[in-house]
């Protein structure tokens, strides 16, 4: 064997030496981070997921000051350690939300689900009756994963005249009291005639409305985590 021959074979010694270190390295930190992952959800008092649209994702203010955070840290001071995961997203709907909840249930396991949708779907005149067939389906499936669903109601306008509009109103309560789930017949109902509470566009609540609707869904969420706690 040639010297050449010789320092070619010591430098792929030297790679795979190298590669199986790293490898070695990696999979160690993938376990540790999986390990305190776990720790971590053992620990916690009650999980909670909120699956939202815009109102839930704190659309046009930071997102610790908008009122899941609040909540999580309200929840936090009374029970220890909630773990609060928020999958909303801006302009979502019902079959959205519905369409992403098994993914979600499967990867946070959560022991309490808030539903924030049907907004979008009220705004663009959706069928009332596929609305609720939705909020149905997702309460079905939070309840069959052994959680508890917690519906937070909307109000539109009334664009598209007041039967609609009473209609799409009487929707949560109606599937809450169907499927047994808890109910917030209107999220924004401590701050819907204030204008001071809303952004420029109407619509979404700013930063200083979001203690109030912390303070309104928590009187709900906290006898659900109680719940819990108490299992």
């Amino acid at each position: 064997m040639t010297r050449s021959q010789q320092s070619v074979r010591l430098t792929v010694k030297r790679v795979s030496l190298t590669l199986v270190v790293l490898f070695s390295a990696l999979t160690s930190l993938v376990i540790s981070n999986t390990a305190l992952a776990a720790q971590s959800s053992d620990s916690a008092t009650a999980r909670v997921l909120v699956l939202g649209d815009s109102i839930g994702a704190a659309y046009g203010i930071a997102e610790a000051d908008g009122w899941v955070h609040l909540m999580d840290q309200a929840l936090d001071r009374q029970f220890g350690s909630v773990e609060t995961h928020n999958a909303s997203l801006s302009g979502e709907t019902s079959t959205g939300g519905l369409q992403r909840l098994p993914g979600l249930l499967n990867r946070y396991d959560p022991d309490v689900v808030l539903i924030e949708l049907g907004g979008n779907d009220g705004l663009r005149g959706q069928s009332l009756k596929q609305l609720a067939a939705n909020l149905t389906d997702m309460v079905n499936l939070i309840q069959d994963h052994g959680a508890m669903a917690l519906l937070l109601g909307m109000r539109i306008p009334s664009n598209y005249g007041p039967v609609y509009t009473e209609r799409f109103a009487r929707t949560y309560t109606d599937v809450a009291e169907a499927t047994g789930a808890a109910v917030v017949p209107f999220l924004l109902a401590p701050i819907a005639l204030k204008r001071e509470y809303f952004l420029p566009d109407g619509v979404h609540p700013g930063a200083n409305a979001q203690p109030l609707l912390a303070e309104h869904v928590q009187a709900e969420i906290r006898q659900l985590v109680e719940i819990v706690a108490g299992n």
